[in-house]
């Protein structure tokens, strides 16, 4: 597994990891990213298949992203020096 993933990817992946499923507009308040990064983040994430999108039962309008843990985990570990000087 290779490390082909934008800042943007990793910062969303790690709050996914850490905070659970949320929209999209709830991770760019979170994240301080602009929406359309963060829609940037998750198409990436989701071709790697490191999230997934799932229903949002209470707005079908707004899909919950959620991480797959077990991958994003796998790669944190791996990757560790590169997720430090993102995240610092």
């Amino acid at each position: 597994m290779s490390l082909e993933l934008p800042r943007s990817a990793i910062i969303v992946l790690d709050k996914l990891a850490h905070d659970g499923p949320m929209t999209p507009k709830d991770i760019s308040t979170r994240v301080d990213l602009a929406p359309r990064t963060v829609s940037f983040a998750l198409r990436k994430l989701m071709g790697q298949k490191l999230c997934r999108k799932i229903p949002n039962l209470q707005d079908m309008r707004q899909p919950l992203y959620l991480a797959d843990a077990e991958r994003a985990r796998e790669l944190r570990m791996r990757f560790e020096h590169v997720f430090r000087q993102v995240l610092m």
